[in-house]
């Protein structure tokens, strides 16, 4: 589905991603964590052609896409934080969305999952940050694609959404899709995914499920396994 091939990226003298090689299998839920500034984010938005690398390729589905833009189509992206038009109400975004990307949508059902009916005609201004999480996901998530990339998504929801969360993202691995989610919460991790993929200062130092990396450090638990892991890179 993913392969990367040593990529570089570099802000100034600030070297973000150092020659990071990665492949990533259709199907399946992969976690890719690191401490702030390992290079996540950076790796994610050059998948999504947002940030171009200064060397490096990236094949999606078998096609270089570097310099491409077509290719984000057959994407679904959750950003980590939502800055949504203030002045616009929540249905208005939802329609104004639908309108950019001509593809069958299924948000009605996304809405009624995260109770998003009594705030349809607020302004987005005016919601709460968990409330303007629940309308990134059903953003997210009200397109088919095969690919669906997850940047922070459990920031401000309460324990009921991020269930609901849970079963999207199992519902979406279940129907064949790859789903990409960067977080910091151990726990989602533990509950959802089938390999992690550990990245600091713009390498990667682990990538495998999460019993092999319980095995290899010797921790029961996983925020202990990461803990291990950054002991022994002496950060």
């Amino acid at each position: 589905m993913i392969e990367v091939k040593q990529l570089h990226k570099t802000f100034g003298k600030l070297t973000v991603l150092d020659g990071l090689d990665l492949s990533i299998k259709s199907g399946g839920i992969f976690a890719v964590l690191g401490p702030n500034g390992s290079g996540k984010t950076t790796l994610i938005k050059c998948i999504l052609g947002m940030v171009i690398p200064q060397k490096g390729e990236i094949i999606y589905d078998g096609e270089e896409i570097i310099g491409k833009s077509d290719y984000r189509n057959k994407i679904n992206y959750m950003p980590q934080i939502a800055n949504f038009p203030a002045n616009l109400s929540v249905i208005e975004l939802i329609e104004m969305v639908k309108n950019l990307r001509p593809k069958e949508a299924r948000e009605t059902e996304l809405i009624s999952l995260f109770g998003l009916e009594p705030h349809l005609d607020k302004k987005l201004g005016n919601l709460s940050g968990g409330t303007k999480q629940k309308v990134n996901i059903v953003l997210a998530f009200m397109f088919d694609s095969n690919l669906i990339i997850l940047d922070e998504p459990t920031t401000g929801l309460d324990p009921i959404a991020l269930i609901s969360l849970k079963e999207l993202i199992q519902k979406a691995k279940n129907e064949g899709k790859t789903i990409l989610v960067t977080t910091h919460i151990m726990s989602l991790v533990d509950d959802i995914a089938d390999e992690i993929v550990f990245l600091l200062d713009g390498k990667i130092y682990f990538k495998g499920s999460v019993p092999q990396l319980k095995e290899q450090t010797g921790e029961a638990q996983l925020e202990h396994a990461i803990a291990n892991l950054l002991r022994k890179q002496n950060v």
